[in-house]
């Protein structure tokens, strides 16, 4: 996670207030504000890619998928805002901030060299918290691959990773190529 933006606790309504008038999008975790970092126009393709195969599977279906536009707050109070997010049925949210969704059924997060420790580590621990999440998928920058890690009938997790060939079998009856994935973010030119 990168640094806050300041050394203070702030109350998340003093985050609600920053976020209303930035430009920026921020974390909030523990009082603390953290600014979020551009992504590559690599990692925006491959968030596009995703969506782009995900929404035809989803059309005419319960679930939605969402843009890094949509904040998620997870019960451990992380307010942060992942690259996708897939909802089944309707969004819950809360009264204290109710441009905040609290059940995603899948969130997928692109990794790049400065998220992938804390996507793959501290924010999988805070996703983990809420009770509607079933998959989480996080997709490579280094390889054509993804990680794709389900929830069990324990609440336990286990991980698959998924290479250029294969295919993705999601929780939320969809199917991500991964073949598909990487030639569709490469664009017109590769």
């Amino acid at each position: 996670m990168p640094s806050p933006l300041h050394k203070i606790n702030y109350a998340y309504s003093e985050y609600l207030a920053l976020e209303a008038s930035s430009n920026v999008k921020h974390e909030f975790l523990a009082g603390q504000i953290y600014a979020m970092a551009g992504g590559t126009p690599e990692h925006a393709a491959l968030a596009a890619a995703v969506i782009g195969l995900l929404f035809p599977q989803l059309r005419g279906r319960a679930c939605r998928s969402y843009d890094s536009d949509l904040r998620v707050r997870t019960p451990s109070g992380l307010a942060t805002y992942p690259d996708v997010t897939v909802i089944c049925g309707p969004s819950e949210r809360k009264d204290t901030d109710p441009q905040a969704v609290t059940n995603p059924t899948l969130i997928i997060e692109v990794l790049s060299r400065s998220t992938e420790e804390y996507d793959a580590g501290d924010k999988f621990e805070h996703y983990k918290t809420l009770p509607s999440l079933r998959q989480y998928v996080l997709v490579s920058h280094r390889e054509r691959a993804v990680e794709v890690w389900t929830r069990g009938e324990a609440d336990e997790w286990r991980s698959a990773t998924v290479r250029e060939g294969e295919i993705a079998e999601l929780a939320i009856k969809a199917r991500l190529d991964v073949r598909e994935l990487y030639a569709s973010a490469a664009g017109p030119s590769a």
